[in-house]
């Protein structure tokens, strides 16, 4: 069984948690907070955990792929959608939500349904921004298929601009399209029919 590892750029952090509680406390005062009050008191504890949480997820095993049998025919549109993920946005340290789409052809294999998820939520579990997030879903998805021909379609939804800055909500559609899916018109618009349908 092999841990997922899409891109070997990712490395997931060792965090100290001791000392990440110590700088919340530090920045809770230097904001004009009482660090001691009775709602604040375990808060430095409690942030250090969620980003030890967050930023060392393990997102399993990548042991489910199936060697092509004849049944999965190299015609074969392989769609997943509906995958929630959260992530933080690198320039605010601000939440994003995103909801991802992921298709392929098979090229020789194919992949274990849970994995799809798991790939999307290992790149989200780090300091992002939408667009490379979309990347990496899709080179994780290319390299443990084997297949040239991978779509991934993502609608997210940022709080660094919807609670700071303009104050907007909005939705942003990031979409990376690789062999078959951007090169075939009819490839490329049955899978973008597919995610955008209900």
């Amino acid at each position: 069984m092999a841990l997922i590892n899409p891109n070997p750029q990712i490395s997931k952090p060792t965090i100290n948690r001791t000392k990440v509680a110590d700088l919340v406390r530090e920045l809770l005062i230097e904001l004009g907070q009482d660090a001691d009050s009775d709602g604040l008191r375990d808060t430095p504890r409690r942030v250090a955990d969620y980003w030890h949480e967050f930023l060392c997820y393990q997102s399993g095993t990548m042991d489910t792929t199936f060697a092509h049998d004849g049944f999965y025919q190299s015609d074969q549109m392989i769609v997943v959608k509906g995958i929630e993920v959260w992530s933080l946005c690198e320039h605010h340290l601000l939440p994003f939500t995103c909801t991802v789409a992921i298709g392929y052809i098979p090229n020789g294999k194919v992949l274990g349904l849970s994995k799809f998820g798991r790939i999307a939520h290992y790149h989200a579990h780090s300091l992002q921004i939408q667009e490379r997030l979309t990347s990496d879903i899709a080179d994780s998805i290319g390299g443990y298929t084997n297949s040239p021909d991978v779509g991934v379609y993502v609608e997210g939804v940022h709080l660094c601009m919807s609670m700071r800055g303009i104050k907007s909500p909005a939705t942003m559609i990031t979409q990376v399209l690789r062999g078959a899916f951007i090169e075939d018109s009819a490839t490329r618009n049955e899978f973008l029919s597919l995610v955008k349908g209900g």
